[in-house]
């Protein structure tokens, strides 16, 4: 298998809905594996599997301080099931939109389902920065990028950028 690489905007792959997860076999724990590496690497603090340019509702993401030990999550399939008041978050950035951050309007708790790489259900009350890690990656299951959730002016500004960085390669 080739090495997986973070695919980033304007790859269109990235606005596709993943499929969910039918069976979490090796093939699937090997890529867990894999994303999360690759998550470490880059450094980030969440990846979907479709930002690696997999077809697959599958995420993993670790929220601990850089300086503790690492404490990586996965959630399979998964869903907002209840969302509760509105919350900025601050300077949000993402690994397939380098070099572009921005505030993005959040929900301040969410409550989601889902199940672990060992097949277990998972109910997952969240807020802060953990809610907003998990609404930015399900967005990418859903095939969103935060920049859909900024002002069109913003993202025209990014827009624009990205395309006249790729004329001058």
């Amino acid at each position: 298998m080739e090495p997986l690489n973070i695919l980033t905007y304007p790859d269109n792959f990235l606005s596709e809905p993943t499929k969910p997860v039918e069976n979490i076999d090796e093939k699937i724990q090997n890529l867990i594996k894999d994303m999360a590496s690759i998550m470490y690497q880059a450094p980030g603090i969440g990846l979907a599997a479709i930002q690696v340019g997999i077809n697959k509702s599958l995420l993993v993401y670790d929220v601990s301080p850089r300086d503790e030990e690492r404490s990586l999550q996965v959630l399979i399939n998964p869903r907002i099931v209840e969302s509760e008041g509105t919350t900025i978050s601050e300077d949000e950035g993402c690994l397939s939109v380098p070099d572009f951050r921005a505030n993005v309007k959040r929900s301040a708790s969410v409550l989601i389902e889902g199940v672990d790489s060992k097949e277990k259900p998972l109910r997952i009350e969240a807020e802060g920065l953990l809610a907003v890690v998990l609404q930015h990656e399900i967005d990418h299951l859903n095939g969103i990028l935060f920049i859909d959730r900024i002002s069109s002016l913003k993202r025209e500004i990014y827009k624009r950028r990205v395309r006249k960085n790729l004329k001058n390669k």
